[in-house]
């Protein structure tokens, strides 16, 4: 074990509420833009049934973790899921409101993992889940440290609940990887299993994105359509850096905390919920 292994941060669930008043949000809640609001509505549909799926693969092999720290990252993992679904739940309710689609999204998205859990065996789903909490752990730390990526979401309740569920994921980041490698999980299945996911995790995430601006009289002014578009070019989320670090992932002998990312976690901790922390007043 190296010994960035080592420094696993703490998993601790925050009790944590977000409100989204009904005059809360514009209707294209990414600083307007487009393209942008679209895909982060997706996103956000997907959530709460995919965090379902990471907490079942997670917690069938919870029985055989004999290690004492895995054990308590195990327990705080499943807490701060089951917390990041309540608070996507609330807000797709919002967005549904709004007009995005994020029912239909999460209904589908829920059939679809129940056919893989069918389908595949429980070390192959958690090592799906293990790929994609990689994925979720480049995104949150994309905009955890990088101001052009938090100025993307503006001011609105929406950037606030997601810099939360950025430092979760960042913290737990490791977890299902360190599960899967302890009940036996091997190399070949789990660059294999990414090998697939990042080709149908993208296409699925610009389909249904395209699918729900199709319901948007707004998609439908081509210049307004065409910038939002062009800006994609521009994306902090979409840099080679970024796809960089998702192919780490792929290479033999990788683990999440090769990247020590502590300064980072202790920086956003101390802005969002220290003393004068501005999520404070959104502890229970």
């Amino acid at each position: 074990m190296t010994a960035n292994e080592n420094r696993q941060p703490a998993v601790q669930p925050r009790r944590i509420r977000f409100n989204y008043p009904v005059a809360a949000l514009d209707r294209h809640f990414v600083q307007g833009d487009l393209v942008m609001s679209h895909m982060i509505a997706h996103l956000s549909a997907v959530f709460p049934p995919g965090e379902d799926f990471f907490i079942r693969s997670v917690r069938r092999y919870a029985d055989q973790i004999t290690d004492p720290g895995l054990k308590e990252q195990v327990k705080g993992f499943i807490g701060q899921e089951v917390t990041h679904g309540r608070e996507h739940r609330a807000l797709n309710e919002r967005l549904q409101e709004m007009g995005y689609p994020t029912r239909r999204v999460a209904q589908l998205v829920d059939r679809r993992q129940q056919a893989i859990e069918r389908r595949f065996s429980p070390l192959t789903c958690l090592a799906i889940t293990a790929a994609l909490e990689h994925f979720t752990a480049v995104f949150a730390e994309t905009l955890l440290s990088d101001e052009k990526a938090q100025e993307v979401l503006g001011t609105s309740e929406v950037r606030s609940m997601l810099l939360w569920h950025a430092i979760e994921e960042s913290e737990h980041r490791a977890v299902a990887f360190d599960v899967y490698r302890a009940v036996g999980g091997g190399e070949t299945r789990r660059i294999r299993t990414m090998r697939i996911i990042r080709f149908s995790f993208p296409l699925a995430v610009v389909i249904n994105t395209l699918i729900s601006l199709f319901g948007d009289r707004a998609a439908y002014h081509p210049v307004r359509l065409f910038r939002s578009f062009a800006a994609l070019r521009h994306s902090p989320f979409l840099t080679r850096a970024v796809f960089s670090r998702l192919g780490e992932y792929m290479q033999p002998g990788f683990h999440p905390n090769d990247r020590d990312n502590t300064d980072l976690l202790e920086h956003w901790e101390a802005k969002l919920f220290g003393e004068q922390g501005s999520l404070v007043d959104h502890l229970n």
